[in-house]
């Protein structure tokens, strides 16, 4: 504790020499970040503008897309002026804000998810109830709590964390990670450690009712007639996709970052925590384009200008 000095700033010793390669980096991380704001932007727009998208899946994958776009602006912006320096130093400030807004990212994502999966579980498996249950005013409160929730978790998490002493400012990383900077502790870090635990296992109940929904959404495709399956699993198929490609990401980061295996190149490291800022944002809207025929029926018009046929009206758990 004597040796603890205040650290004003930390240095992201994962870039490296990148040498004249950095500006290759630059150019394709600034192409990718340009159309991953471009295609979630379009889709927020568009079912926003579009009344007949006012339903709840649609909503809730509204606040998925904007979602990504809080997630990818605490890294890309930050990342691609790094490029460009000479020396990847961030404040302290800005590193835990980087932080913030990343967690926030993340476990956002879980709780908009869950929202997500209880609107489908409603919808196909109480498909009668489906119009008093999922009341406009209920999905406010469901989406409101998605946000908040976890902003309350990351206050915490940043709270007990900012004020933990540091022998050291080298991160061994392409950004701010609460686990990397937590290790150039000076002092014994047990009871953070076991609060971000808490923070964390308060997230399991929603993954199990989420894994729960889908269960019992597959168990009544499975005992339906073949028409109703398909178009239940057509809605259902992209949040299965986005959610387990979320979560594939979330724990191989988990995994690398708190386990540490030694055996994984440094290359692998880096791709893998870059996986979350990569995959969700880019992968969601393109797979709910392709899938969802509502969706890609509304983006065909706005982009060809053509006049899309009569709609089809169907029953609420398998409209969408």
């Amino acid at each position: 504790m004597e040796n603890a000095s205040h650290v004003s700033s930390f240095t992201l010793i994962a870039f490296g020499d990148m040498g004249n390669n950095k500006y290759i980096y630059f150019v394709i991380t600034l192409i990718g970040y340009l159309f991953i704001i471009s295609v979630n932007s379009c889709f927020i727009l568009l079912i926003i503008l579009q009344k007949s998208l006012h339903e709840p899946m649609y909503i809730c994958l509204c606040n998925l897309f904007m979602n990504a776009l809080l997630g990818t602006v605490s890294f890309y912006p930050s990342f691609l002026y790094h490029l460009l320096s000479d020396t990847q130093v961030i404040s302290f400030e800005f590193c835990y804000t980087q932080i913030g807004v990343m967690y926030t990212y993340i476990m956002g994502e879980m709780t908009i998810l869950t929202a997500m999966a209880y609107d489908r579980y409603v919808a196909i498996y109480l498909p009668l109830k489906y119009n008093t249950v999922m009341t406009c005013t209920k999905l406010y409160k469901l989406l409101l709590a998605a946000w908040i929730y976890p902003v309350v978790m990351v206050s915490f998490l940043i709270i007990f964390s900012v004020s933990v002493p540091l022998c050291g400012n080298q991160i061994n990383k392409l950004y701010c990670y609460k686990w990397d900077v937590m290790k150039l502790s000076c002092v014994d870090t047990t009871v953070n450690n076991i609060l971000g635990f808490l923070v964390y296992a308060s997230f399991i109940p929603l993954f199990s009712f989420t894994v729960y929904s889908y269960i019992k959404i597959l168990m009544v495709c499975h005992n339906s007639s073949k028409e109703h399956n398909r178009k239940a699993l057509q809605t259902c198929l992209p949040h299965l996709i986005s959610l387990i490609s979320f979560y594939a990401t979330v724990l191989s980061e988990i995994i690398l970052s708190r386990l540490n295996p030694k055996n994984v190149s440094n290359i692998v490291r880096t791709i893998t925590s870059l996986e979350l800022l990569i995959v969700p944002p880019l992968l969601n809207p393109i797979i709910y384009c392709l899938i969802l025929p509502e969706i890609r029926k509304r983006v065909v018009k706005t982009f060809r200008g053509k006049q899309i046929g009569p709609k089809v009206i169907i029953p609420n758990a398998t409209r969408h």
